[in-house]
């Protein structure tokens, strides 16, 4: 008996393979040819800016009641954070004036108008170096004096904040209480929000800046002794729990027998440490920063299993007491 064996592809089974490996063949040289045609379209297109900014925090000395000469530091320091590729600055709480004034009369001399001749000046240099600057300073509006911060860039004033909390301690003891609501500013491709020094120990000015869209809380402070806590642990919470970058500049130095404690801190927004002063010496940080990063309050840690949003799951509606007056006495009287 003969066998026969018949194939799939029928009758002149050898010539139909040969043409079908042919056909495939043609195809997969079509497909490489465009693919490397996209490499090369690919490889043509410039790679899109990034958006990363280097920011500094400067742990300075001020020099009571010496303005031109604590401007000439803080334009120094400005011009050397500069040339290591900053582009935001924040400098110390009264940077420009010093901070243990015994009264609102030995403080007035030292307080101008924002802007004013102090702001046009950091300005100026803001415009040269193309770059930003947090300054602390003396405001004077009428006949009220306020304890400030001023973000200064190319193009002038960008805008100033106004210290909320006050302690009983040095100028704070005498000026008037910031009466502006908190705000934003853009600073190139970051919003920039600022505090002052005891401002960061009440977690609804940093969670308020953050709802207004803040990507970096800059904070000029004097801490004296006693904040270690607050620099060591508190800047790395309120970045954490908000998820924006924090940086502190915090002065060094001695004043009518209060010492600064130095120990400046830049944050990232999952509450990790870029950068941080281990002592009271004059020193600069440097971090690099990038805005997307702090955009995205989503944490994602496991697909499908684990996420956190710490804006998204707050609870406002049961967060009355929160914005209750009260009735307790301030230390000093005030």
């Amino acid at each position: 008996m003969k066998l026969t064996t018949t194939h799939p592809w029928g009758r002149n089974d050898l010539s139909g393979r040969k043409n079908t490996q042919r056909t495939q063949k043609q195809i997969l040289s079509l497909c490489l040819l465009r693919s490397f045609a996209a490499i090369r379209l690919i490889a043509a297109v410039p790679p899109q800016e990034t958006r990363d900014m280097k920011i500094a925090a400067v742990q300075m000395d001020v020099t009571l009641g010496e303005v031109d000469r604590n401007l000439q530091a803080i334009e120094d320091r400005f011009r050397e954070a500069v040339s290591h590729g900053a582009r935001l600055v924040v400098f110390p709480e009264c940077a420009v004036s010093g901070y243990c004034f015994e009264s609102l009369e030995e403080a007035r001399p030292f307080a101008q108008a924002i802007p004013g001749p102090v702001t046009e000046r950091v300005a100026t240099l803001c415009a040269e170096l193309d770059a930003f600057a947090v300054f602390g300073m003396l405001e004077q509006d009428g006949d009220r004096i306020f304890n400030a911060a001023v973000l200064a860039g190319p193009s002038g004033v960008i805008g100033s904040y106004r210290k909320t909390h006050l302690p009983f301690l040095g100028v704070d003891q005498h000026v008037t209480y910031g009466d502006r609501p908190f705000e934003v500013h853009q600073a190139g491709d970051v919003n920039v929000g600022m505090n002052i020094c005891y401002d960061s120990a009440f977690p609804e000015a940093s969670r308020c800046l953050t709802l207004l869209g803040a990507d970096l809380i800059a904070l000029p402070t004097n801490w004296p002794p006693g904040a270690e806590c607050v620099a060591g642990h508190v800047l790395n919470t309120r970045a954490m729990e908000n998820a924006v970058y924090f940086a502190a500049a915090n002065r060094v130095g001695e004043e009518r027998g209060f010492r600064f404690i130095g120990l400046s801190r830049i944050c990232a927004p999952n509450g990790s440490t870029l950068a941080a002063s281990e002592d009271d010496s004059e020193t600069i940080l440097y971090a690099d920063i990038d805005p997307e990063i702090s955009r995205n309050k989503r944490v994602l840690r496991e697909v499908g299993r684990h996420a956190i949003d710490r804006l998204a799951d707050r609870r406002p509606d049961l967060y009355g007491p929160l914005t209750e007056q009260h009735s307790l006495e301030r230390p000093g009287g005030r």
